[in-house]
């Protein structure tokens, strides 16, 4: 059963971060959302407070106004005169009244008692028309027109019970406001009955009439002082004070209106009797005294209704105070709720937004080290060490500068001590391979000593046995001793072999060109089985000295493979051709049994880019020894299918560096091309697209098509090499075959002296 894989295994750092912090934020912000909700639902609550104050403000200016309106009506309406200038304006008053309460009750919130309060106050409104088209008439007579105003006074009096929110006490608040309301209301009413007392004509009322009156009137005195007595039981000492202050204000402003009148009368000449105080004047006109025997008392109309207006106005300042302050103090809580809503949803809002932010920080800081140290290893695995192991491969070990550039990452924390722990890693690792070139080169130091000493003894071998050709006259013996030759050279190529895979450059070079066409022939004397070779269409060309002895070595060893795998009836055909733009390239076609194209890739793959000689060295040694060779001069090989049914073409492109042209100008060179062009497919294509690089169509071999060969240009002799060089096999018969060696292409090596010797040699036997 596979081992399952955590839900978090694949996330990056940053999103494991955010992953941890997000509990945390979460709690955080639902903590900040209650506290924030809370907030909002005060701030409701509190805007509610607001609006009902302000219902409670306009309800108390809608009652006050109506009963004024009342009280102003009173001597008119008795006198008949119901269109009065002052009825006209009390009732426009209080008709503004009506339509600014209507507008608070718009904004009021809809709560269950409030709306059943507000559904009274519509009951009563609906009465008004009624009561003000009754007033002092037969069918409101006595003091049922003063209290038939009741019926919209009092509901909007009752809606001071709603007030009290920022209060200390909501009750004991809407207590306060409602007694000095009711404390109002029955001072407009002995207000109202007393001045109908002092105006009417008792002599047209009913029996008991009077009496009604007269209760009524000692009633309401009386509920004012229990109003006071209420307001002092539910109000503060602060509102005591204010209240004793306004009648105070009161009774100052009720002697500067004595004082007034008096001295108008004495002006006018007429007598003027001060009139006693509110509360004389209200027992002396509840006792039923006429308004004669009053006004001799100075109780007239105009005195009580002048002296009793003051204490109405004075209840009234109390009252807008208290529904001013009530106003007032809803709005601060208003905005304090207001202020902390904003603050505690900035508050909430300011911390998720700095914990996201912090966790951003330090999600990214640690996401940046990281990536720093991903790609700081990156860089140590694909460029800085394998540059390093390249340069130990290629250099003495010793002059490599093998100090390693710590991983630039100075923290202290755990991304820090992995960084050095890779810093330990790259250190050891480039230790380890600065002892492993040490290593090698002490490896090929060895080859090198053991390949010259037997480089040694193998030239004095060759001596011999050609001292030993030179005095044969037997043609049987002079062949033994050219197979004989044969083999020392493959054994002296094997130890050459051996240095290249060391690093040795030979050390006796040619110092001055060699033609072409020699090289090839030096080369294909290495080969034991030379009498193969054909060579056909070898431009006139030299090689620098300085490459002539690696060249002749690759040479051999590409014809050394050809000829070993390879029927030994067929030929090994070498042709060369030169390209405009100076380059030249030798092709060796075999008819051997080919390659697959897997394996073509891989063999072209090692040519192009030559491997640290391994433990595969000994498969493919010709193959290491060919990529040194040709990346030594910068010389190009590759192997590509022959253009028949089987073979290979192995193709080495000269680069302009190792060869020129000899006695010939580039309008024959340009003109040999062109006559080749047409007897060569490949290479007309190759010469239509100018100088391209012909090795780019390797490219092309996945499709399964053979890249086509070239062929000997018309007119040109096919010469077996044995004719052409001379060999003395044409006379010493055809060598036995040593057979291919055991795996991979045959070990190279070219020596010219040993060509130019063997051609010499026929010319000697005649």
């Amino acid at each position: 059963m596979p081992k399952s894989r955590p839900l978090t295994g694949n996330w990056r750092v940053a999103r494991r971060l955010q992953a941890i912090l997000l509990i945390p934020v979460l709690v955080a912000l639902g903590l900040g959302g209650v506290r924030v909700k809370h907030s909002i639902d005060t701030l409701r609550d509190a805007d509610d407070a607001v609006h009902v104050a302000e219902l409670v403000q306009a309800a108390n200016a809608y009652a006050s106004d109506a009963i004024n309106e009342r009280d102003v009506s009173v001597i008119p309406l008795l006198e008949g005169r119901r269109d009065a200038p002052a009825v006209v304006a009390a009732r426009k008053v209080t008709d503004a009244d009506a339509k600014a309460f209507d507008a608070a009750v718009a904004r009021a919130p809809r709560t269950a008692g409030l709306t059943r309060r507000i559904e009274l106050v519509r009951a009563g409104e609906q009465q008004l028309a009624a009561v003000r088209a009754n007033a002092f008439t037969a069918r409101s007579s006595g003091v049922q027109t003063e209290e038939s105003y009741h019926a919209v006074q009092h509901p909007l009096m009752e809606l001071s019970n709603e007030l009290g929110f920022g209060s200390n006490n909501q009750a004991s608040f809407g207590r306060t406001l409602y007694a000095i309301s009711l404390t109002q209301a029955a001072e407009s009413l002995v207000r109202s009955i007393g001045t109908h007392l002092l105006v009417e004509d008792r002599d047209a009322l009913t029996e008991g009439e009077l009496q009604n009156q007269l209760g009524s009137f000692s009633s309401y005195a009386y509920l004012e002082q229990v109003g006071l007595q209420e307001y002092a039981g539910a109000g503060t000492a602060g509102d005591m004070t204010r209240l004793r202050a306004a009648l105070a204000d009161a009774q100052q402003k009720g002697a500067r209106q004595t004082a007034e009148a008096a001295r108008k009368a004495k002006a006018a000449g007429q007598a003027f009797v001060t009139p006693p105080a509110l509360s004389k004047m209200i027992s002396e006109i509840a006792t039923g005294r006429t308004t004669e025997q009053l006004a001799a008392e100075g109780i007239t109309p105009e005195s009580f209704f002048a002296a009793s207006a003051l204490d109405f106005d004075a209840y009234r300042s109390i009252e807008v105070h208290l529904t001013d302050t009530a106003l007032a103090g809803a709005r601060s809580v208003a905005s304090d709720a207001r202020r902390d809503a904003i603050t505690n949803g900035s508050v909430a809002l300011g911390a998720v937004l700095a914990a996201v932010l912090l966790a951003a920080w330090v999600a990214r800081s640690m996401s940046r080290g990281m990536r720093r140290l991903s790609a700081s290893a990156m860089e140590i695995a694909e460029q800085r060490l394998p540059a390093v192991i390249t340069q130990l491969s290629q250099a003495v070990p010793g002059q490599v500068d093998t100090r390693v550039a710590p991983i630039p990452i100075t923290t202290t924390d755990e991304i820090g001590e992995v960084a050095r722990a890779f810093d330990h890693v790259h250190r050891e690792a480039v230790r380890l391979a600065a002892e492993q070139a040490l290593l090698r080169g002490n490896v090929n130091t060895i080859f090198t000593n053991l390949s010259r000493r037997n480089q040694s003894l193998i030239e004095r071998q060759l001596a011999l046995i050609t001292d030993l050709e030179e005095r044969e006259a037997d043609p049987e013996q002079l062949a033994n001793l050219f197979r004989l030759d044969h083999l020392a050279t493959r054994v002296r190529r094997n130890g050459e072999n051996l240095l290249v895979l060391g690093g040795e450059r030979p050390t006796q070079q040619w110092d001055h060109p060699l033609p072409l066409v020699d090289v090839i022939r030096a080369a294909a004397s290495e080969v034991e089985q030379y009498e193969r070779i054909e060579l056909a269409g070898v431009p006139e060309a030299e090689i620098h000295g300085r490459a002539v002895t690696d060249l002749v070595h690759l040479l051999a060893e590409l014809l050394e493979n050809a000829t070993s795998f390879s029927s030994p009836r067929s030929t090994v055909r070498v042709t060369a051709s030169r390209l405009p733009d100076t380059r030249i390239m030798v092709e060796i076609h075999d008819q051997g049994i080919g390659l697959r194209p897997e394996d073509f890739a891989l063999i072209n793959h090692k040519l192009a880019n030559p491997p640290t000689a391994d433990a595969d060295v000994y498969q493919y040694m010709g193959l290491f020894v060919v990529g040194r060779l040709a990346d030594r001069h910068g010389i190009r090989v590759q192997l590509r299918p022959a253009a028949g049914e089987s073979g290979t073409t192995s193709l080495v492109m000269l680069p302009g560096t190792v060869t020129w042209r000899s006695g010939e100008s580039d309008a024959d060179t340009l003109a040999l091309a062109a006559v080749k062009a047409q007897a060569t497919p490949g290479l007309a294509a190759l010469l239509a697209d100018g100088p391209a690089d012909p090795f780019g169509a390797h490219e092309a071999w996945d499709d399964g098509r053979p890249a086509p060969g070239p062929t000997a240009p018309a007119g040109t002799s096919t010469t077996p090499l044995r004719a052409a060089a001379g060999s003395p096999a044409a006379t010493a018969g055809t060598p036995a075959s040593a057979g291919p060696e055991p795996a991979g292409p045959a070990a190279p090596s070219g020596r010219p002296r040993r060509t130019a010797k063997r051609g010499r040699r026929p010319a000697e036997d005649g």
